[in-house]
């Protein structure tokens, strides 16, 4: 895998895939930015990533996934992924700053266009709105959000409560104390200080998170 373009979001996207053993490439055309990844990616090398020849040599046309971390620069963003895209990578992540940006990466043929700041600041209002400790949504309005069980749920099962006919979601998972999550069946018992992962309709998510 190649991250290109290693700002704070290709840093910490390259940084985080290491972490979990990925042998990753790491290409930015900032030397200071290089020499201080030097030794915490598996390769680390300082080109132009915009530069199709440069790219072919690094090997860019054999990875499966390369993700193009140019955000600001906008050409060079587009750019970059027509090269990667043009040297048959399958799987192209890319970047975006804005709507207009991701139109166009996608009209270039980018298979993901992510918005860090934007999708972060959607997941941050949902936080912000009621009683969730982490929140994920879907883009088809689906939601999955983990919070604390509802008072009225404490100590009862869930099959007992019926939160899936009462509230529209499903408790998928539990952790209780310091201990791992598990999967919740209609057995589960919660308890207070326990933590719950609900699914469902993202509105129907957050009213019951709000019980807490």
């Amino acid at each position: 895998m190649a991250v290109l373009g290693l700002g704070r979001f290709g840093r910490s996207l390259a940084l985080e895939l290491a972490a979990d053993d990925v042998e990753v490439l790491g290409v930015d055309s900032d030397g200071r930015i290089v020499q201080s990844l030097a030794g915490r990616l598996t390769h680390v090398v300082e080109a132009d990533t915009t530069d199709e020849d440069a790219m072919r040599q690094l090997g860019i046309a054999e990875l499966d996934v390369v993700v193009v971390g140019v955000g600001n620069d906008l050409e060079s963003s587009i750019l970059t992924a027509s090269v990667a895209l043009s040297l048959g990578v399958r799987d192209v992540w890319a970047k975006a700053i804005s709507s207009a940006h991701a139109r166009i990466l996608t009209q270039v043929g980018v298979h993901h266009v992510v918005r860090p700041e934007h999708d972060m600041g959607r997941r941050v209002a949902h936080l912000v709105r009621g009683g969730m400790v982490e929140y994920i949504e879907f883009d088809d309005g689906y939601a999955f959000a983990k919070t604390a069980p509802p008072p009225g749920l404490v100590n009862r099962s869930l099959a007992g409560y019926g939160v899936r006919a009462q509230y529209g979601v499903t408790v998928v998972g539990v952790k209780a104390g310091a201990g791992e999550f598990t999967y919740a069946t209609p057995e589960t018992v919660l308890r207070a200080g326990d933590q719950i992962i609900v699914s469902g309709p993202r509105a129907k998510v957050e009213a019951f998170s709000r019980l807490t």
